[in-house]
């Protein structure tokens, strides 16, 4: 796949970076969304040493995609554990229309 160099603005620098072709697009988005996280953090906590601006900034984006990580996680863990539910309770309907005699009613009380 083709890769090509796209200029990106971040705290008033420009940066050239390699893009795969047909996402420069969704780049140009990160590098925005990057660019506003900054400055709001700037206005935020006086910070303005950009080491620590982009440090607390990678480490925000890290907890962010941990935390939707560990949701995931539980979602699937919820998901089998329902799965698991079901398929007893069909196994149980099984059972009990295996023991109902074709032609007869049943009492269930």
């Amino acid at each position: 796949m083709s890769s090509q160099a796209v200029e990106v603005e971040i705290l008033g620098k420009l940066t050239r970076v390699n893009c795969p072709a047909g996402q420069e697009e969704a780049l140009l988005q990160a590098a925005k969304r990057l660019d506003d996280r900054l400055k709001d953090m700037t206005d935020k906590t006086k910070v303005t040493n950009e080491v620590q601006l982009l440090t607390i900034a990678a480490l925000n984006f890290c907890y962010e995609i941990e935390t939707r990580n560990d949701t995931t996680e539980q979602h699937e863990q919820q998901q089998a554990e329902l799965s698991e539910r079901m398929e007893k309770l069909s196994a149980s309907l099984d059972d009990a229309l295996s023991k109902v005699q074709p032609g007869k009613a049943s009492s269930l009380s």
